[in-house]
């Protein structure tokens, strides 16, 4: 991706600087830099048998294809932990991709509204004692891309198979054999997002400009949410039901990043990337794809995210005021497992902590001292002569 970036990237943001945001930029510079000495640097050791290396820093950008990875295993190692004796259900939301034009111009809104209308859909079916009748408790984690680095939002949810009973005293089990009736989501979490886009166009909080122009009049606005609100395409293309640590080693390929990773990246020639995707349309059909340079970076950088904006969040008995004593409770209900109690998120991190060990004598790497871009230059410049 760096090399792309620095190949074309000045005719790309000439081209496209007007509709860049703050965020967009600070990824665009962020990613140019990666890893080279415009950022410093810093100098390893083995303190077994003594080698040393220099390497360029990260620029730990939440969007750089090539960092977080560190942030990924400590965030499974921490899920892992709190797993519970039973299993998990993968729940996905989608919309329309004829709304994704509000998508781009209001992101923020748009993903936010996602969220809720998705968690609360949840929260509400199973709450009523015709479906499961128990809190139960999710992890919803927003995704921006589809396997062709269009705009494509959707909402993955990992729901423990089951809820905590209104008064706390046994755990309530499915009795549909997808945890709920699919149907049902669909028509609740549709009338739920539907009614959220109304309210916001009503209270003039939608920004309607570029493809969404047209949707500024409230007539043509309706008229689209009139086109919508009988429609499929809205819920669980794929509901699963998975072993606990299958969902999250899944999904934990995506958590902490971006639209497309640099081992999809086939080739860059010239004006041309090439890459591998999924044609999930028609029964997940492997392939390639290849786009111009300046269309590959437009489509990567719809995915950069507003300032802020969390991406990870957490609802019912597994949001952060409650989970600790629900998770308690749940191990009681369930029975534990020893293997998840005894395992500790410190010991877990710090195993995982050290990701790249000494070449020779394959000992874990120690940082010993760190370079500011200048001082690099001129460290590096000393050890060539």
């Amino acid at each position: 991706m760096a090399d792309i970036l620095c190949a074309h990237g000045d005719r790309f943001l000439d081209r496209y600087r007007s509709s860049f945001s703050f965020q967009q930029l600070k990824a665009f510079r962020a990613i140019q830099r990666c890893r080279t000495a415009a950022l410093g640097g810093h100098r390893d050791a083995c303190l077994r048998c003594g080698y040393q290396a220099i390497s360029y820093n990260s620029c730990r950008n939440r969007h750089c294809p090539k960092c977080q990875t560190q942030a990924r295993q400590r965030w499974l190692a921490a899920r892992e932990c709190e797993l519970l004796n039973t299993g998990y259900f993968h729940v996905v939301f989608t919309v329309p991709h004829e709304l994704n034009v509000l998508a781009l111009e209001n992101p923020r809104l748009f993903y936010d509204l996602l969220f809720t209308a998705s968690a609360q859909t949840l929260l509400e079916i199973a709450a009523d004692p015709k479906h499961l009748g128990a809190e139960i408790g999710l992890i919803s984690i927003l995704h921006t891309w589809g396997q062709n680095l269009l705009l494509h939002p959707h909402i993955h949810c990992v729901v423990p198979a089951g809820g905590l009973a209104p008064d706390h005293r046994h755990w309530v089990r499915p009795r549909y054999p997808f945890f709920l009736p699919v149907k049902v989501l669909s028509r609740v979490f549709r009338g739920k997002f539907l009614a959220g886009l109304k309210r916001l166009h009503r209270h003039k909080k939608l920004q309607c400009a570029g493809p969404a122009a047209a949707l500024a009049d409230r007539q043509q606005f309706t008229k689209l949410i009139r086109r919508y609100t009988a429609t499929t395409g809205w819920s669980m293309p794929s509901p699963l039901s998975a072993a606990p640590c299958r969902c999250w080693r899944y999904l934990g390929r995506y958590t902490h990043r971006v639209a497309i990773s640099n081992h999809r990246l086939l080739a860059f020639e010239q004006e041309r990337v090439t890459f591998r995707w999924k044609d999930y349309a028609h029964g997940g059909k492997q392939g390639t794809m290849t786009l111009g340079a300046t269309e590959f970076l437009r489509r990567f950088f719809l995915h950069v995210l507003p300032r802020g904006f969390v991406r990870i969040r957490h609802f019912g008995f597994l949001a952060n005021r409650f989970r600790a004593s629900r998770l308690a409770l749940g191990r009681q209900l369930l029975g534990s497992s020893p293997t998840l109690e005894e395992v500790h998120p410190q010991q877990v991190q710090s195993e995982s902590s050290s990701l790249w060990h000494c070449p020779r004598c394959g000992a874990s790497m120690v940082l010993i001292q760190r370079f500011t871009a200048a001082e690099l230059t001129a460290c590096m410049f000393f050890d060539s002569s």
